[in-house]
């Protein structure tokens, strides 16, 4: 992310600003960034009186400032770094007299996750004007694709494309989640190697052929007999494969396949662009098209409805995974 990597620089190179305000609906880099100034700014020497991290939940506006306005002690700078400041939204903007006189020898960092300033409000316009505003956005699943794909290039790694579609299938887009996983392939995959399938399900735990990405794959081909295999798998295991994710999942896909039907460019660029999805799994719409008309896809996506709501125990009767597995398949096909 290039704002992420001009504000690491920045830091490196010794513009260091005072107030460091993270926000936004993906924690990854405010989690990063935060670590990186508390690692960096101060030398271990300084650290001990000199920097300090409180938490949203046990500390109020008034004690962040109280500990922002300190001198430090034999350093040039202090750091204050508050986690989780998320809790503190309803007196947030009490900040902002801080924020318009800023201790130039104090680097406050705001970690306010889930959440963004009011543009509207005089906080966000005091932190453009003396700190620095920083937005986490939540990546779309086709740019985590590519996320996985650059972070492993820059450990000196590559990977395949289903491969990381595999991880995103069965980690989701957090992207916390997904860096934690490629830690532990880190620790026992030779740099300079490509991550394959196989790998991920050895040292990850995620079946290679029995998912939801290879579910979702034979439905959009019409292989009934590959997809009654997965089924069976999943119901054999629950625990692996919890029903809300593959309904969840193929939910999106039927919703964003009646998207391509209304299409009037199918090229893979457009449809990768509209549908927010990596160009390599355009082919699978083309083919489930061909498969589905808009008329039963519409058909489908009430039926998943149904089943979602079953599967939370809405209007009926606990139905156990196999029987609301089973309706799934008769479902699709």
């Amino acid at each position: 992310m290039e704002e992420v990597r001009k504000i690491v620089e920045e830091i490196k190179s010794g513009l260091v600003k005072p107030l460091y305000f993270l926000m936004g609906e993906e924690p990854y880099y405010i989690d990063k960034i935060a670590e990186f100034i508390g690692s960096t700014v101060l030398s271990e020497e300084e650290k001990g009186f000199n920097q300090v991290t409180l938490y949203g939940k046990e500390t109020s506006i008034d004690e962040i400032i109280a500990h922002a306005k300190r001198y430090p002690m034999m350093a040039e700078r202090q750091v204050v770094i508050v986690k989780e400041a998320q809790h503190l939204s309803r007196t947030i903007e009490q900040l902002v007299h801080y924020a318009a006189n800023l201790q130039p020898t104090t680097v406050l960092v705001i970690c306010y996750k889930y959440k963004k300033l009011d543009k509207r409000k005089k906080l966000h316009s005091a932190v453009l004007k003396s700190g620095v505003l920083f937005e986490s956005k939540k990546l779309y699943e086709n740019q985590v694709v590519d996320w996985i794909r650059r972070v492993l290039s820059g450990r000196g790694y590559t990977i395949t494309t289903k491969a990381a579609a595999l991880l995103v299938e069965y980690l989701g887009t957090d992207l916390s989640k997904i860096d934690n996983d490629l830690q532990k392939l880190f620790l026992v995959v030779p740099k300079n190697s490509a991550i394959t399938e196989e790998l991920i399900e050895k040292h990850i735990g995620v079946s290679k052929d029995y998912n939801n990405f290879e579910l979702k794959k034979a439905i959009a081909e019409g292989d009934i007999k590959k997809a009654s295999n997965i089924i069976h798998y999943f119901s054999q295991n629950p625990k692996e494969n919890p029903f809300v994710v593959t309904i969840t999942l193929l939910h999106n896909f039927f919703a964003q396949l009646l998207q391509y039907h209304g299409l009037n460019d199918h090229s893979p660029r457009s449809v990768a662009q509209v549908l927010r999805v990596n160009p390599y799994f355009v082919g699978e719409y083309r083919s489930a098209a061909k498969h589905y008309s808009m008329k039963q896809v519409s058909r489908i996506i009430s039926g998943l409805r149904e089943l979602d709501m079953k599967g939370k125990g809405l209007g009926t009767q606990n139905a156990s995974q196999t029987d609301l597995l089973k309706e799934l398949l008769a479902l699709v096909f």
